[in-house]
């Protein structure tokens, strides 16, 4: 075998490719291995119809997520009245279906997002 040919890459969110910004939180885009990961952070009080959509000209997140609650509580609310809860140490899917999303208690929310992290909040 020719280790010559042999790459690794290592990368860390202290160091995004991108970083999407908005009041009470912020979403870090790493790319890597031909996908990109998000990292969500959103401090108490952060509501997706709130402090994102308003940009978009949305009320709700209509974008596909896969991923996983590092710390703190959020919901994943569907226009039918349905609310989830999205704990620590949680894998999730929501699908892409209009939704909203707010911070529950007084931690901050961090989660990874494998899947739909390149249209977040875009």
């Amino acid at each position: 075998m020719n280790t010559d040919r042999i790459s690794v890459i290592l990368k860390r969110f202290e160091s995004p490719d991108d970083t999407r910004v908005f009041q009470k939180g912020k979403f870090e885009l790493v790319h890597l291995g031909g996908m990109t990961i998000g990292r969500a952070t959103y401090e108490p009080g952060w509501r997706w119809s709130e402090h994102v959509g308003p940009a978009l000209g949305a009320t709700r997140c209509s974008v596909e997520h896969v991923g996983m609650v590092l710390s703190g509580k959020a919901t994943a609310a569907f226009e039918d009245g349905r609310v989830f809860e999205l704990r620590a140490g949680e894998l999730f899917y929501i699908p892409p279906v209009p939704h909203d999303s707010w911070v529950i208690g007084d931690q901050p929310y961090v989660s990874l997002h494998f899947l739909g992290a390149d249209h977040y909040a875009k």
